[in-house]
């Protein structure tokens, strides 16, 4: 929408929202005021428990189990959803109001075939249109979102489709009832960077084209700056800042934003992700005054006994802060500086030499040849399908149908990780990428750490209680967190045990797999900060598996780039990243999404 454009009226008004829980009166998101316009993408960015999904999913008139509105309206199309009843609101949702989840794995009907599905919802919101249109608009929203609308894929299920097109189907089946409204709920989470380019290109195109105002709910301000118009920063339930998109990255006014900022992986490597220190505060927990002042480098007294206002520091730009012009004024700290380079040992600790791994009968793995040093990082890079996560598996003993050369501190590793001998299963740890599904949920977290210890160094209870504890600290979690059980975390909580685990048993090696990819941004950065410091102290080594090339400058040492099973390209981070040589590799570069190329390579303020 260009600047001399007679601004066109909001399809979607929140105004003043209050959700609580309903036995306590414990505010889930209070004061929320935004307005979206046709073909105008709002990014809504925040922490997880900052409120940000339940505020997508009161735009299709749904409050979670537990919840209730309890003040402020929210209008589509200058309809209150307020005065809509059952009926009304059924209509409502993927007729006027439509959603993009997170995981279509789990959204599409794993029993339906995809044109049974995409009929369904015609039929519940153009119920006038007679078979033959209903044909053709599937046809032309297939088209729409680059997938084939032959019979052959019509007829298939979910899961016969990729991750990529799984996620394409979900966003068909949200615009082809042509929508006004649209909830995209963190949609591109886990993707790869080639599969993320196409959907993120794929919402932009049908949101402009079609004039359907989108709210984008993620925790990814690389993917918010590629993405969106506006952006509304949530945090502690409340919008502390709202800016057009240059704007907000150019000149945050909020500490929290400024943070969130340095949190950012920058793929030139021009400066290092940095945490923020502490946790957000959750509904029942948040302390008076501003909610994040607990966490903020400019808090006062007054932030620690009165909440503020929103206040206009410019036209289109709000912020909630006490001390807006001072954090305008206060240059904004590097923190680390470009990434960290350590001493790499030159004695090689793990070397792969023409391994071939197979599942069944495909093949998966192709002659793949590198080493790691000692207390070097190597990360391992590709989209998904490339082999990554079947490497990893091969050198923990945990996928066994395997040929070749594998060989640990000099000595051949057995293919299933039970005919390898106690000492090099110690020496070589894995942590998952899912910490939740990996930690036994009905075991505390002090039990699950005392088990790999007991495992590993039997002794008296006393002396592993101890050892828990010190377990725990080596990766800031609070002993007190002993004797919880995994549910009672957050999620960069749970990682952090899932590597304590690890680490109580003393590895030489830690494979780390897809591990920051499901967190948000300023977890992801403490993740890293965390294992960069572990290595330092405990001169460790890590094979790093990743989709995410944002991240690698700042961990790694060296890169190998894979794709279809093979390595294409491997060398040094700063070789690869910034003098690419497999066509392949440019490729991925290219997909990967930064703040810096969003805004026409201008530094963000914070950075």
């Amino acid at each position: 929408m260009s600047a001399a454009s007679p601004p066109t009226a909001p399809v979607v008004t929140i105004a003043g929202l209050r959700i609580e829980l309903s036995g306590t009166g414990d505010d889930v998101v209070d004061e929320v005021t935004v307005a979206v316009r046709p073909g105008e993408v709002l990014g809504l960015v925040g922490e997880s428990g900052s409120g940000k999904t339940t505020v997508g999913m009161a735009l299709l008139g749904h409050v979670r189990r537990g919840g209730r509105v309890a003040g402020g309206e929210i209008e589509i199309g200058g309809r209150s959803l307020a005065s809509l009843d059952a009926e009304e609101l059924r209509r409502l949702r993927g007729g006027t109001v439509a959603y993009i989840p997170q995981d279509p794995g789990t959204a599409l009907n794993p029993a339906l075939r995809i044109r049974t599905q995409l009929e369904e919802v015609l039929e519940a919101h153009a119920g006038g249109q007679d078979a033959e249109e209903r044909r053709r608009r599937i046809r032309a929203v297939l088209d729409e979102v680059a997938l084939p609308s032959d019979e052959d894929f019509l007829r298939r299920y979910p899961h016969q489709l990729s991750g990529g097109q799984q996620q394409r189907v979900s966003i068909a089946m949200a615009f082809v009832a042509r929508p006004r409204v649209i909830v995209c709920d963190e949609p591109t989470t886990g993707l790869d960077v080639t599969t993320q380019a196409r959907v993120l290109e794929t919402v932009r195109r049908l949101c402009r084209s079609h004039d359907v105002a989108a709210l984008y709910v993620t925790h990814d301000l690389a993917v918010v700056a590629e993405l969106a118009d506006r952006v509304a920063v949530l945090y502690g339930g409340r919008i502390v800042e709202c800016a057009p998109r240059d704007e907000l990255f150019r000149a945050p006014r909020h500490p929290y934003t400024r943070r969130l900022l340095r949190a950012v992986p920058d793929v030139r490597g021009r400066r290092a992700i940095v945490g923020i220190p502490g946790y957000a505060a959750l509904p029942g927990g948040r302390p008076a005054g501003c909610s994040f002042h607990p966490r903020c480098d400019f808090a006062s007294d007054e932030c620690r006994t009165t909440a503020p206002p929103a206040i206009e520091v410019a036209p289109g730009h709000e912020v909630r802060c006490h001390h807006a012009d001072a954090v305008l004024g206060q240059p904004a700290a590097n923190g680390l500086g470009v990434a960290q380079r350590r001493d790499v040992g030159q004695d090689v600790l793990l070397a792969v030499g023409s391994l071939d791994a197979h599942h069944g009968d495909r093949p998966t793995l192709h002659g793949i040849d590198f080493q790691i040093h000692d207390h070097e990082c190597l990360a391992v890079v590709g989209e998904s399908g490339s082999g990554k996560t079947t490497l990893a598996r091969c050198v923990a003993g945990l996928h066994r149908q395997w040929s070749g050369d594998l060989r640990f501190e000099d000595r051949p590793l057995a293919a299933a990780a039970r005919r390898r001998s106690r000492e090099e299963r110690q020496r070589i740890q894995y942590v998952f990428q899912n910490p939740y599904a990996s930690l036994n949920p009905r075991r505390t977290v002090g039990q699950t750490i005392a088990r790999q210890l007991q495992l590993f160094f039997p002794g008296p209870r006393r002396a592993v209680a101890q050892r828990v504890v010190e377990c725990l600290e080596s990766v800031a979690i609070s002993p007190r967190a002993a004797h919880r059980f995994p549910d009672q975390l957050s999620g960069g909580e749970r990682q952090r045990v899932a590597i304590a685990r690890a680490l109580a048993a003393q590895p030489r090696l830690l494979v780390c797999d897809e591990i920051t990819s499901a967190l948000d941004v300023s977890v992801q950065a403490a993740i890293v900060e965390l294992l960069g410091d572990l290595r330092a102290r405990m001169g460790l080594s890590l094979l790093f598996v990743t989709h995410e090339l944002a991240i690698i400058r700042t961990i790694a040492d060296r890169v190998v780039v894979m794709t279809d099973g093979r390595i294409v390209e491997q060398g040094p981070v700063e070789q690869i990243l910034t003098r690419p040589g497999a066509p392949y590799t440019r490729e991925l570069l290219a997909n990967t999404p930064s703040v810096e190329a969003a805004l026409g390579h201008a530094s963000p303020a914070a950075g």
